[in-house]
């Protein structure tokens, strides 16, 4: 698209996307947030990979400086990936998914298996998921508690402008897809990296957070193309914070392998 950094809004749907994007001719890297934040919690790790890589990031819908919409659905934030690409005539990126933009990356990359030179999982896309009448009722529970809270998070990029009840929609969707994720991960044909993360999660125990983990284990055994590149110290949410040199080294594997070649 260009040589300089570029930022604007790319309009998609009923909505705008506030996108950056460092331009160059480096590898270009599509940076995928969690749930509800925003794309500030990248930036150490895009200093400490630095001008050797073409740095994409995007707020979602309604969340950062993005607009609203009537649609936070899983697919909508699928067509978002899309659009992005579009707006930046990005051809075959490496992307880096936190959390849900784990999990989008790789559904995205399975729809697109030509599109895609490889995914890094930063403690996402795990076969795990709190399903079925209990666990949405949790879910439910927990947003519903943290109602007063979230327009508090917002300026800190850490919830979207949405009610409570919009944010455990999203969260109930993504834990249906993350308890179905198993086939999508067996049939990956293209690299992915994990960087896990220890401990506890807002909404988890460590006991549970462990389990989530552990669950990859059989996609792991099963296909050679999925790896854990690091365990770090960090929990979920301070991954990228505290530990996003390894989140580095884990994109400059997946940087240094051969080009695939396109379907």
């Amino acid at each position: 698209m260009s040589t300089s950094t570029w930022s604007g809004m790319v309009p998609v749907d009923d909505t705008a996307l506030a996108v950056t994007d460092t331009g160059g001719p480096g590898r270009p890297l599509v940076y995928l947030n969690g749930s509800y934040a925003d794309s500030s919690p990248w930036r150490p790790l895009i200093g400490a990979l630095g001008e050797d890589y073409r740095h994409i990031t995007f707020d979602e819908r309604a969340r950062g400086k993005s607009k609203r919409s009537a649609d936070y659905s899983f697919e909508a934030c699928l067509r978002d990936i899309d659009a992005v690409l579009a707006a930046t005539g990005v051809q075959r990126p490496l992307i880096v998914g936190w959390s849900y933009g784990a999990l989008l990356a790789v559904h995205w990359a399975d729809r697109n298996p030509d599109r895609v030179a490889g995914v890094v999982s930063v403690d996402g896309a795990m076969p795990y998921g709190l399903t079925g009448a209990e666990g949405e009722a949790r879910i439910r529970k927990l947003f519903h508690r943290m109602r007063f809270l979230l327009p508090l998070a917002r300026p800190m990029g850490l919830a979207a402008r949405m009610s409570a009840d919009q944010h455990a929609e999203v969260n109930i969707e993504a834990n249906r897809l993350h308890a179905a994720l198993a086939p999508v991960l067996h049939r990956a044909d293209y690299p992915v990296r994990y960087v896990l993360a220890t401990g506890a999660n807002l909404g988890g125990g460590e006991d549970e957070m462990e389990a989530v983990r552990a669950s990859l284990n059989p996609v792991l055994a099963a296909n050679p193309n999925l790896r854990v590149s690091a365990k770090v110290a960090s929990n979920h949410s301070h991954i990228l914070r505290k530990d996003f040199r390894a989140v580095a080294d884990a994109v400059r594997d997946l940087a240094a392998l051969p080009e695939r070649k396109a379907i």
